[in-house]
């Protein structure tokens, strides 16, 4: 099979011809149909995630059909359709899996990062952590829901009640999630590198009230806020953009270090926390809700052996909604 391999952090990915692999015990062999691309693999490619398995298939937004599996799988049978996310596989038995938070399991493995993922044309992954998808959603369009739509659902539930949502960078998941907030009743603030002019004008043309630059103040004080870019920077403004009694959840995997900032943005009762990948309860209610909203994603197409072109143009804020990997047409 065809795959891009990360063979070194900080060098790009090569295409290489590898076996397919086997499906073990409770595990599916996916032909990938489409893998969604994700800051977190930029992470992974910089070497600021610094435990990935070496060498690596990354790419954790897995869209493909079972091709046969290993012994024990009595939740998919060939030909059917799945979803493969971040989350690969926990222990099960610590008390974060045992207390329902089993995206914090000090032991769970992630696709892409200690797994193997979808930048090739075959992959495996445990039945128990895929999904089945929803009808109507193509298979490119459904590839971008299986992290930034499950990471932005996950970020949005821990906003609470908020009317007044503001969302700093307005990427792949920001775009997924502005139509989830609205359909809820939200009214939402969009912020942008300063001078982007054409991610403002996509945050208004999926309903955002107000846009602009990041470092500004909106015209109302805002309940919650969800930052997505991976800018410590973006904390403090955040906090002061939000009312007292407010939320900023920080929703990315990794973020530059955060400058220090006068205790009066966070007095107030003013609430700063942070995102952890993800759950499959998550997943079981975003996909849910998806189609009811509906949901439509946006996205800019690769072939698989153009994935460093993909994951620069997404470093340089040249993909509008999502990149996606078209690997078997």
């Amino acid at each position: 099979m065809r795959a891009m391999v990360l063979l070194k952090p900080g060098t790009p990915l090569q295409l290489r011809d590898l076996p397919i692999p086997a499906p073990g015990p409770g595990q599916l062999l996916i032909k990938v149909a489409a893998c969604a691309i994700c800051r977190t693999d930029l992470h992974i490619l910089d070497g600021e995630l610094t435990e990935p398995k070496l060498p690596l298939v990354p790419g954790h937004q897995i869209v493909g059909r079972v091709v046969t599996s290993g012994s024990g799988v009595t939740q998919f049978k060939p030909g059917d359709r799945v979803g493969v996310p971040w989350l690969g596989s926990t222990c099960g038995c610590c008390p974060d899996c045992n207390e329902g938070r089993e995206n914090l399991c000090d032991r769970a493995r992630f696709t892409g990062y200690h797994l193997d993922g979808g930048y090739a044309e075959y992959a495996v992954a445990d039945q128990r952590f895929c999904f089945a998808l929803p009808e109507g959603f193509g298979d490119l369009q459904a590839a971008p829901l299986l992290c930034a739509g499950l990471i932005g659902y996950r970020s949005l539930r821990m906003t609470g009640d908020a009317r007044r949502l503001g969302i700093y960078g307005f990427g792949a998941a920001a775009h997924i999630i502005i139509q989830v907030a609205r359909w809820q009743g939200c009214e939402v603030y969009a912020f942008t590198r300063a001078g982007d002019h054409e991610g403002q004008q996509f945050a208004r043309q999926l309903g955002a009230v107000w846009v602009g630059a990041a470092d500004q103040l909106p015209p109302d004080a805002l309940d919650a806020a969800i930052i997505f870019a991976p800018a410590g920077e973006l904390v403090p403004a955040s906090l002061e953009a939000v009312r007292k009694g407010g939320t900023v959840v920080c929703a990315g995997i990794h973020m530059s270090d955060i400058p220090s900032f006068p205790y009066r943005l966070l007095w107030g009762e003013r609430v700063l926390r942070s995102v952890a990948n993800l759950t499959r309860r998550d997943g079981e209610e975003f996909l849910e809700i998806a189609p009811r909203v509906p949901v439509r994603t946006e996205v800019q197409l690769y072939p698989l052996e153009a994935a460093n072109e993909a994951l620069a143009d997404l470093k340089a804020g040249r993909v509008k909604g999502a990149g996606v990997l078209v690997v078997s047409p």
